[in-house]
């Protein structure tokens, strides 16, 4: 078995968190990158041969995959960062498919047998083996991951259409619809498109070397590769629902998340905070990996005037220091700073984010190395937010872009 994770996309729907790094490798719960969640899953899946195609700002993120996914070249074993190389041509990746097949030199050297194909930049537990034996079973061309979506959200997603006679083949797929119908199993949902396929490794290079050749294609997976599956009879759907991660609860199971705007990353962070969280970070038998922070603990110590730091229904990574501040309902990635009498409150903060004494944060995205002066506020006062040039979502969420000094 071989894993794609598509990696090259730009996010601009989550700027200004983009605006210097590529969307899989924008932070997430504190200690994590988004394509940890991709990596993580295609691991504790049995995978041992893993490249992710980058393309755009993707510094950041080849310095994380390096650092992090390091596995045994003894046993072959690796996650390997691959950028955009022009292998066909003066072009960059023009889509997805068009991504994989200027890489297929990579599948050609492994000769795996199945191919998964994951985005990186979900947050959710996938184990990948069932949808493979699933496929295996099936004879499929793809089989594409599916997950329960309310029929009103139908026109945010791609959605996938079963036969009645065959659940699991796929009829139709088609790109946000106004017009979609319910499951029949369940007439107020729809199957929406994970991103997530498998492939024999031979129909994959044929599909995208014929997709290739195709002069009106946009070269991309689900609107151009799928269809042409479906329309030859060959697809599959593989239903999220009976998807079981070892280790999971009834609250958490089958959770997936599409962080793609600032509204789903933020709320996306909130699922994490609960007694019992939607999403549990805390299942040992199914991991998420990141790089391993040489930090010390995390510190709650009391200011001059002898107030605690405190934190209530929040995430806290490792070099926190919260010295008499207060934190609730919000996650603090490693080396963050809460002074005396700082207040921060439904927030998410990045890396090295500094809060100065009587500081305000609330329902606000700050990106590393953002300095909060003494006194000074974030999302109190959303016309002074949008004086400063802070991005403000029409939920009311502030972003304040990295390394800024707010006064």
């Amino acid at each position: 078995m071989f894993g794609i994770v598509l990696a090259g996309g730009e996010g601009k729907r989550l700027m200004p968190l983009t605006a210097d790094r590529a969307k899989p490798a924008v932070p997430f719960a504190g200690e994590y990158r988004l394509i940890d969640f991709a990596i993580s899953n295609l691991i504790n899946s049995g995978l041992r041969q893993i490249v992710v195609l980058t393309q755009y700002k993707s510094h950041s993120l080849d310095r994380h995959v390096s650092q992090t996914w390091r596995l045994s070249g003894m046993l072959n074993a690796y996650v390997a960062s691959v950028p955009a190389q022009q292998r066909l041509g003066k072009h960059w990746f023009q889509g997805s498919a068009d991504a994989i097949l200027q890489s297929l030199n990579l599948i050609r050297d492994e000769k795996p047998d199945i191919v998964v194909v994951v985005g990186a930049d979900h947050v959710y537990r996938m184990d990948f083996r069932d949808m493979i034996d699933a496929h295996i079973r099936n004879k499929a061309g793809v089989t594409v991951a599916g997950i329960r979506q309310p029929l009103s959200l139908a026109d945010q997603f791609g959605v996938i259409e079963a036969d009645p006679t065959n659940s699991e083949k796929i009829s139709a797929f088609r790109e946000k619809p106004t017009d979609a119908k319910g499951l029949i199993d369940s007439p107020n949902e729809v199957l929406a498109s994970m991103g997530n396929y498998v492939f024999d490794a031979d129909v994959l290079i044929d599909a995208v070397t014929r997709d290739g050749e195709k002069i009106d294609s946009k070269h991309d997976m689900g609107g151009d590769i799928v269809p042409d599956f479906v329309g030859r009879g060959e697809a599959f759907v593989y239903d999220f629902i009976h998807n079981t991660v070892p280790g999971s609860t009834d609250r958490d199971r089958n959770y997936w998340r599409d962080v793609g705007t600032i509204d789903s990353f933020f709320e996306a962070h909130q699922d994490l905070i609960f007694p019992l969280p939607v999403f549990n970070l805390y299942n040992q038998d199914w991991p998420i990996f990141s790089q391993q922070w040489n930090s010390p603990p995390a510190k709650f110590v009391r200011d001059d005037k002898g107030t605690s730091g405190t934190a209530t229904e929040s995430l806290v990574s490792l070099g926190c220091v919260v010295s008499g501040g207060h934190i609730e309902r919000s996650v603090l990635s490693p080396w963050v700073t809460v002074e005396s009498g700082a207040e921060v409150t439904d927030s998410v903060l990045f890396e090295k984010v500094r809060i100065g004494e009587g500081a305000i944060v609330r329902r606000a995205i700050l990106d590393k190395e953002v300095v909060v002066a003494p006194g000074a506020t974030i999302g109190v006062d959303h016309d002074l937010d949008r004086s400063r040039g802070f991005s403000v979502t029409p939920s009311g969420i502030v972003v304040v872009e990295k390394g800024v000094h707010v006064e």
